[in-house]
């Protein structure tokens, strides 16, 4: 029997040596050539097939190693794998056993090392920027830490054998002199080997820990002093930094502040803008992303340094107006300075504090399979629908949620150019989509002739109003003015198609966007809405389509493209792009981002075609742009939103009840109160009592019509099809009309759009823009508000 070229295992050595392994009954125990290393046993019939052929292998690691007797003993990793092994004495048994158990404790402890480190490991530039220095430091103590494991486990080891060896010698003592004497002096022998051999695997081991201390000490000391220097220098710098910003707050403080009308013209004598615009496009670095669009797809490039260092107030104008530097907050100071209508100008009113919360959503279970199932046969618009589907909110609530970033419109508001106010327009109609990502809940159908208003001119400067100006089909106008330079009007039905797992709602109607200042109108329409998982799964909503943003007073465009989740794609989810061009079709920004979280925009510098061609054989349009600025991004959530039902900080105050309100407002409708505060049974009772009274309501302004168009059939009952009812219009599945849930366009609309009814604060005209029919805000509700005279509402509730 050959002995192992290693006699004593030291803690990393790799041993090697001959084994016996049981096989099967037939050829019983076989010699093989075992090889531990890097705590994983292997075996090969002969050390030639090392270089080419391994038998098995089997990690230590969560393997259990069990002694059977003085030379045999079992490896088993408690699953498939079992070495049954036998050494040629007991002396080699324990070597090896000496040997398996330290390699274990290594594996077992590189194992957890590498668990712990898996959450806080760094990314590959990370760690070089860290320097080499310190990653070799931490090498090192990890070395040192994997010694001292080293040295536990062969103080275990010797204490264990150690305790042996002094049971041999007390059974020694008491045994009388005869034929046992020879076998205990054997085992005395025995055990005293092992021992020696365990004790001088220690030895190695501190020799081993003592050498690598001794060989770092000084460069530790180096590296100790070296990082204390650099703290030093640190410190020295965060005090000149607090120096000069101080010195900066003092100077600024001092300033004379100049009206808005001269801040971007001020270029000194050399031609150079003396502001912070041409220096930070200088010293930034150029961003490099892809964008992909249908039609005609492109490619962003950075632009060539000589554009960062032109000058003029072309890129300086960019960066003050469109936020890219400091220079945006005095731009809207200066703004709000020369405003003698500003909020700052006037007297200091409190400002009235909002609720923040609302009682937490009920975990009631309903299954829509048991609602569907009774309603096998029957017409869809007829289906009642419980609210536990919906969420405490009208869709005229919801349809006010757009203001939600409203900032972005008095930024606008305050651009000179009509291309970068585009920019601001095209981030506002994104950001109305940033609360819809988890709000799968469905808000109330709101009533005809139902209204909502939201007044919020002492907090941000604008009040809106939203009536139910048509209930077949559903219809809701909207319009929002603010102090700042700025009209929002839309008025938007919904069409909607149910088509098994998913629910697609198609907005219907355009939205328009007036400036006071450069009398800009602008005019978009609202991309599709799709609820997925409607019958099995966790509901989730993707936005898709494309919007086309028009400035009809100077002809600019801003085209964008919400793609579609697709689980193949490699393209960040919710991706939107877009490119603002001018008359002409000269793109002068790119826009990207995500509708949840931010968008961004780049001014183009050249553009070029070249470059890849895109999925319809074209080539794409390569542009060389500047560094992407931020436009807008979401505000988040307000803490335990997931507990209700998901709304932001404005949603949480929309529903909150307030005084001088109309009787037709929306925070006065009883079911939905009853839901907000839980109470869904009551809310669900209500609901249906509100739906039969509109009902009644309807039948009687049927009968009106018709009596005034056919005299003759006065007191005849309508048609049971004259008669479409809307309990499916509060449930995901809705389809609030026949006609339009096939093919929804704007011709179905305006050629349906009827209902015997006239709303109270808007009027059906031709809109002198977009020259097509649409309801425009009347006047006179906040003045009916003022005086408290709400005569002349309906009693709807």
């Amino acid at each position: 029997m050959s002995e192992p070229k290693v006699p004593i295992p030291a803690p990393e050595d790799t041993y090697k040596g001959w084994l016996f392994k049981w096989t099967n009954y037939i050829k019983g125990y076989q010699r093989r050539w075992f090889v531990l290393s890097n705590g994983l046993l292997s075996y090969y019939r002969s050390q030639a097939e090392m270089g080419h052929t391994c038998r098995g292998t089997i990690n230590l690691a969560t393997a259990n190693i069990t002694v059977e007797d003085s030379c045999n003993f079992v490896i088993s990793n408690g699953g498939t794998q079992t070495y049954h092994l036998k050494a040629s004495s007991e002396v080699e048994r324990q070597r090896w056993i000496t040997a398996l158990e330290l390699a274990k404790a290594k594996a077992s402890r590189m194992q957890a090392e590498s668990d712990d480190s898996g959450d806080d490991s760094t990314s590959p530039a990370a760690s070089q920027g860290a320097g080499s220095r310190n990653s070799e430091v931490q090498s090192t103590l990890r070395t040192l830490n994997s010694k001292v494991e080293d040295l536990s486990t062969c103080n275990d080891l010797i204490a264990k054998h150690g305790s042996a060896l002094q049971r041999s010698l007390s059974e020694l003592e008491g045994v009388r002199l005869g034929g046992e004497t020879s076998e205990k002096i054997r085992q005395v022998t025995e055990r005293a080997t092992l021992f020696r051999i365990t004790s001088n695997a220690m030895i190695n081991a501190c020799r081993d820990f003592l050498a690598l201390a001794q060989a770092h000490s000084k460069r530790w000391q180096k590296a100790l002093q070296a990082e204390r220097e650099q703290r030093v220098r640190l410190e020295e710098t965060l005090e000149q930094l607090a120096k000069q910003h101080n010195h900066l707050e003092r100077a600024f403080r001092g300033a004379t502040v100049l009206p808005s009308s001269q801040s971007n013209p001020a270029i000194d004598s050399k031609g150079q803008v003396p502001g912070k615009g041409d220096v930070s496009d200088e010293d930034e670095e150029n961003e490099f992303f892809d964008a992909c669009e249908d039609v005609q797809e492109f490619i962003t490039v950075p632009a060539d340094p000589k554009y960062h260092r032109r000058s003029g107030s072309n890129v300086s104008g960019i960066s003050s107006e469109l936020g890219m530097d400091d220079g945006t907050t005095s731009l809207d100071e200066q703004s709000l300075a020369s405003n003698p209508e500003s909020p700052q100008s006037q007297e200091v009113v409190p400002v009235r504090k909002r609720r923040s919360r609302i009682p937490d959503k009920p975990n009631y279970s309903l299954n829509l399979w048991s609602i569907m199932k009774n309603c096998i046969g029957k017409e869809l618009s007829k289906i009642p629908m419980p609210v536990n589907f919906n969420e405490p909110l009208s869709m005229l609530q919801r349809l006010s949620e757009d203001l939600e970033y409203y900032e972005l419109l008095d930024r606008g508001a305050k651009c000179q150019s009509s291309l970068e106010q585009m920019c601001y327009v095209a981030a506002f109609t994104v950001s109305s989509y940033s609360t819809t990502v988890h709000r799968t809940g469905k808000p109330f159908n709101p009533l005809l002739g139902e209204t909502f208003e939201l007044d919020r001119v002492q907090e941000s400067g604008y009040r809106s109003l939203c009536e139910q100006v048509s209930h077949h089909p559903p219809a809701a106008a909207h319009h929002a003015i603010s102090e700042r330079g700025w009209t929002l009007r839309q008025e938007i039905a919904l069409a909607s198609k149910f088509r098994g797992k998913y629910l697609s709602i198609m907005p219907l109607g355009s939205i328009h966007c007036i400036f006071e200042k450069s009398n800009n109108h602008y005019t978009w329409k609202k991309v599709t809405t799709t609820v997925h998982n409607i019958i099995v799964g966790k509901l989730w909503i993707d936005q898709s389509g494309e919007i086309d943003v028009v400035n009809h007073r100077t002809g600019d465009r801003c085209h964008l493209k919400f793609a579609p989740y697709s689980y193949f794609s490699r393209d960040v989810a919710r991706k939107v792009t877009g490119v603002v061009t001018d008359k002409d079709g000269k793109a002068h920004y790119v826009l990207s981002g995500t509708w949840d979280e931010k968008m961004e925009c780049s001014r183009v510098m050249q553009s070029s075609r070249g470059g890849e061609n895109g999925a319809d054989g074209r080539q794409k349009t390569v542009y060389q742009t500047l560094k992407a600025k931020e436009l807008w991004r979401k505000t988040p959530l307000p803490e335990g939103a997931e507990n209700m039902y998901y709304f932001s900080t404005l949603a949480l105050t929309l529903n909150e009840p307030e005084e001088g309100v109309a009787p037709t407002d929306s925070r006065r409708r009883p079911d939905q109160r009853l839901m907000e505060q839980g109470r869904w049974e009551e809310a669900n009772a209500e609901k249906q009592r509100l739906e039969e009274k509109q009902r009644t309501v309807r039948r009687e302004r049927e009968r009106e019509a018709n009596r005034s168009a056919n005299p003759a059939e006065e007191g005849k009952e309508p048609a049971d099809g004259a008669l479409i009812e809307d309990s499916i219009s509060d449930s995901p599945l809705k389809t609030e009309e026949v006609e339009i849930a096939s093919e929804p366009s704007e011709t179905t609309y305006k050629s349906v759009h009827h209902d015997n009814y006239k709303p109270m604060w808007f009027e059906r005209q031709v809109d002198p823009m977009t020259r097509e029919p649409t309801h425009i805000y009347r006047g006179g509700y906040w003045e009916a508000k003022e005086q408290g005279n709400w005569d002349s509402c309906p009693d709807i509730f």
